[in-house]
C-alpha cells in the first residue's frame, strides 16, 4: 500500500524498519520508566512496604549464595485477601521450580494467616507464567486490555506502539 501511494521503493522498504524502531523505542521507554518507578517506591524500601505492615511479607530465593528469585505478599484486611506481588526469577534459573516454590510460600503464608483468597495480576506475555499460576491452583478471572503501567504517559504514540494486557488471577482458599 505504501508503494501504491508513494511510488517509492526505498520508502516502502524503510517504513517497516521505522515502525519497528518506534515500537522498540516506546517499549524501552515505558519499561525503563516502570522500573524507575518501582525502584523509587516499594523496591526502594522492602522492609517498609512488605515486612512492617501486618499481613505482608517478602521472600528471597538464594542458591549457592546468589539471589535467584523474589516474591512478595501484601495483605488486604478489607476483603481478607493477600496479593502475590513482585514474583521474579533470574532468567538463568527459570524452569527449575523456583517460581513454583516461591508461589507455594505465598499460599502457605496466606493459609497460616487465615486469608480467604490469594490474588495476583500480571502483564506476563510468556505462557509459562500463566501455566505456573494455573498449576498453583489460580483461576484466570479477567483481562484488562490496554493496561497502563505506572510511569506511562498515555501519549498517543505510546498507546500506538506499546500495549499491554493485564491478567487477573484468584485462588480461593476458603469461603467467607
Amino acid at each position: 500500500m505504501c508503494f501504491v501511494v508513494t511510488k517509492s521503493f526505498l520508502l516502502t522498504c524503510c517504513l517497516p524498519i521505522f515502525l519497528m524502531g518506534m515500537r522498540y523505542y516506546f517499549s524501552r521507554k515505558v519499561i525503563l520508566h516502570y522500573l524507575d518507578c518501582a525502584l523509587h517506591t516499594d523496591m526502594s524500601d522492602i522492609e517498609q512496604y512488605y515486612m512492617k505492615p501486618p499481613g505482608s511479607c517478602f521472600w528471597v530465593a538464594v542458591l549457592d549464595g546468589n539471589v535467584v528469585g523474589i516474591v512478595a505478599a501484601r495483605g488486604n484486611e478489607e476483603d481478607n485477601t493477600v496479593e502475590l506481588l513482585r514474583m521474579s526469577v533470574d532468567s538463568n534459573y527459570r524452569g527449575k521450580g523456583i517460581a513454583k516454590a516461591l508461589g507455594r510460600k505465598v499460599l502457605e503464608f496466606a493459609m497460616l494467616n487465615n486469608y480467604s483468597s490469594v490474588v495476583l495480576g500480571t502483564t506476563a506475555v510468556k505462557m509459562a507464567a500463566h501455566k505456573l499460576y494455573e498449576s498453583l491452583g489460580f483461576k484466570h478471572v479477567g483481562v484488562i486490555e490496554h493496561y497502563a503501567l505506572p510511569g506511562m504517559t498515555h501519549s498517543l504514540l505510546e498507546r500506538m506502539f506499546f500495549q499491554l494486557r493485564y491478567h487477573r488471577y484468584r485462588l480461593q482458599l476458603r469461603e467467607e
